[in-house]
């Protein structure tokens, strides 16, 4: 697995206000980048549920190292905001989430041009989407897949024509598995991937069960089986939710913590999105080479 350090010195910009009519709360972002080189490719990531603009600093950290510009916005259900489930907010926070996501993508050169001299070091035309577990739901939405209603119809398209690639980590599956808390809370959660188009890593763990579904592990691999081509999927097999404690060292939910495991989804996703926004394949191919030649600990597959 890949070594805990990074290679490269970043640095953080925060907190830059994005212009959102109509939300109840501003939409704040933090820029973090590496310091020097051009070109930069930009990854948006939305966090999973209560995090925050703060959070998920062991992936954003890395990918920053790595070449990326990463935009992180607090959704609404940060816990910092104090919307749980029975305000009545709740239940139109997935669109909000959406609408974030869309804000910041519209005025990525404005957010830039508050974070020092990115502007002239990024390159607009290579972006991509990355979330966690509800975040996840939300990149992929901006990647085409879509909402079932009660009826089992498809949404309204929220994709974004400027995001070429995205990767989703611990997604929603599919199907009427829902828990009856789930289904009361979180009916939004019946994503249609047949519609998400956009090239896309989908990552899961092999132990990650879901306290909102009633199915196993492989519900995560919903959005790769049940998405067309081009996709990939890394399957970690001990990974849990948070695959090692993806948003911080130490926190409450991580009940897997591995700095390797982090490292490693963090190492995959810059290298499948490299690859996917024509930057550099060196690192997707050799990741590819070592996972077939692996020992199953973690596995790629590509269609």
């Amino acid at each position: 697995m890949p070594s805990g350090q990074l290679d490269q010195r970043i640095v953080a910009v925060k907190p830059i206000t994005v212009p959102a009519p109509g939300r109840s709360i501003d939409l704040q972002v933090k820029v973090t980048a590496p310091l020097s080189g051009r070109n930069l490719p930009v990854i948006v990531f939305s966090h999973g549920n209560a995090w925050s603009l703060d959070g998920y600093e062991p992936l954003v950290d890395r990918w920053a190292a790595a070449g990326f510009v990463v935009v992180q916005p607090s959704h609404l259900d940060s816990r910092r905001n104090g919307i749980g489930w029975d305000d009545p907010r709740f239940a139109t926070i997935w669109r909000v989430r959406i609408a974030d996501i869309h804000a910041i993508l519209d005025d990525l050169p404005d957010i830039l041009a508050q974070a020092g001299d990115l502007p002239e070091r990024t390159d607009l035309e290579r972006v991509a989407v990355v979330g966690h577990s509800w975040g996840a739901q939300t990149a992929g939405a901006i990647l085409g897949a879509r909402v079932l209603d009660a009826d089992g119809i498809p949404g309204e398209d929220f994709s974004h024509s400027a995001v070429s690639a995205g990767a989703l980590i611990a997604a929603t599956g599919t199907g009427d598995t829902l828990t009856p808390f789930a289904a009361e809370h979180l009916p939004f959660m019946r994503p249609d991937y047949s519609t998400m188009t956009t090239p896309a890593l989908v990552i899961a763990g092999g132990k990650d069960q879901s306290q909102l579904s009633s199915r196993g592990a492989e519900w995560f691999t919903d959005a790769y089986h049940l998405s067309p081509s081009p996709k990939s999927l890394l399957a970690i097999a001990e990974g849990e939710h948070t695959l090692g404690g993806l948003a911080g060292e130490e926190a409450a939910e991580t009940t897997d913590e591995d700095p390797a495991r982090v490292a490693l989804v963090a190492d995959t996703i810059s290298a499948y999105l490299h690859d996917a926004l024509k930057v550099d394949d060196a690192a997707w191919t050799a990741l590819d080479n070592a996972a077939a030649a692996g020992d199953g600990i973690w596995s790629i597959t590509s269609k």
